[in-house]
């Protein structure tokens, strides 16, 4: 198929408005309380999870946003990757789904075609069905789902909860925004993009379903905030902090070089932004630094495991042909939130 052009300028999760704006907003909103919304936006989970049984909850979430890559019908199953996600993420099993389509009256329909392909087929391998959506028109391309999921009300993960002494497993490679600011320069092979848009475009299911045999006692996935961002809210009010080892990181190497070339993000420096204060680096260099703060599109999943427990589970999805590592550990809270060595 011939690459056709889809506005790739700042697309994928690095799109998302930074951390700092989105806090000041959501705090001034009023909140409704309700004994069966068992997850809302006042802990910045990755859904809602609200219950109707006392052993169902539904998990509801969204997610959208322009192009990061040429391809359509690869931009359409990152894209639904990326919102499935939110699901996985909570510890749930999806559902169905709807679309979320944002295109331009003037494109050819084909590409609308191929993107839509691209995200129904991942709705299929997710499980679930893919029941409609709602389309406008609109200056660019922009694409997602809305997805809803089960969860037994006591098996939720949340983005919260880690314990002094558990053991952090991320599940997929870091580096996806630098590579994709590369690409758009026409600075990286075609065989490094190929494996980038593969780590985007697989589903979190496989990880889902291999830490559910285990005790895990926070979860989030990695997405526009960066690993960093992602770890803060992990960190926030559980009166810990946590030490990462960058040597055990999994990374797309060839985002360090980049990173050393300066392809950097504006929503990675966003990112870095916001969490001043709160991250001490030692011996660190500006590269991993910037891979760190790093938007990722349609990233891993970052866990908080129960020591005893962590090596098992890490064995288990590297069984499973995870790109997967143990990247640190909870301790003591001390005057930082996060330190990096």
């Amino acid at each position: 198929m011939t690459k056709q052009k889809l506005f790739c300028k700042n697309g994928g999760c690095s799109a998302k408005l930074g951390a700092k704006a989105l806090d000041h907003i959501l705090s001034k909103l009023p909140r409704k309380q309700d004994d069966y919304l068992l997850v809302g936006y006042d802990k910045k989970d990755d859904a809602a999870v609200y219950q109707v049984s006392d052993d169902m909850a539904i998990v509801s979430t969204l997610d959208f946003f322009p192009a990061m890559v040429e391809d359509p019908y690869m931009f359409g199953a990152i894209a639904a990757a990326n919102a499935l996600s939110d699901i996985y993420a909570m510890g749930g099993k999806v559902l169905h789904a709807l679309n979320i389509v944002c295109f331009p009256e003037s494109e050819d329909l084909n590409i609308l075609g191929e993107i839509l392909r691209g995200g129904s087929e991942k709705v299929q391998e997710a499980g679930g069905v893919l029941c409609g959506g709602h389309s406008i028109q609109d200056d660019s391309v922009k694409y997602g789902l809305s997805v809803t999921g089960i969860v037994h009300p006591d098996n939720i993960y949340k983005n919260h909860g880690a314990q002094e002494g558990d053991i952090l497993i991320l599940t997929k490679p870091l580096g996806v925004g630098i590579l994709l600011a590369a690409n758009r320069m026409q600075a990286i092979d075609e065989d490094v993009l190929k494996n980038v848009m593969s780590s985007m475009a697989m589903l979190n299911k496989t990880a889902c379903e291999c830490m559910q045999h285990f005790d895990v006692h926070a979860c989030t996935d990695v997405t526009g905030f960066g690993f960093l961002g992602h770890l803060h809210e992990m960190m926030e009010g559980s009166h810990t902090s946590a030490k990462i080892d960058t040597t055990s990181i999994p990374i797309f190497q060839e985002a360090i070089t980049c990173a050393q070339e300066f392809y950097i993000t504006a929503a990675g420096q966003r990112n870095r932004n916001f969490l001043e204060g709160k991250v001490c680096f030692e011996n660190v260099s500006f590269a991993m630094e910037e891979v760190l703060y790093d938007p990722q599109t349609s990233g891993g999943l970052l866990l908080s495991v129960a020591r005893e427990d962590a090596f098992a589970l890490l064995q288990k999805m590297k069984e499973e042909q995870l790109i997967c590592g143990i990247v640190g550990q909870v301790i003591e809270q001390k005057e930082y939130e996060i330190y990096v060595k």
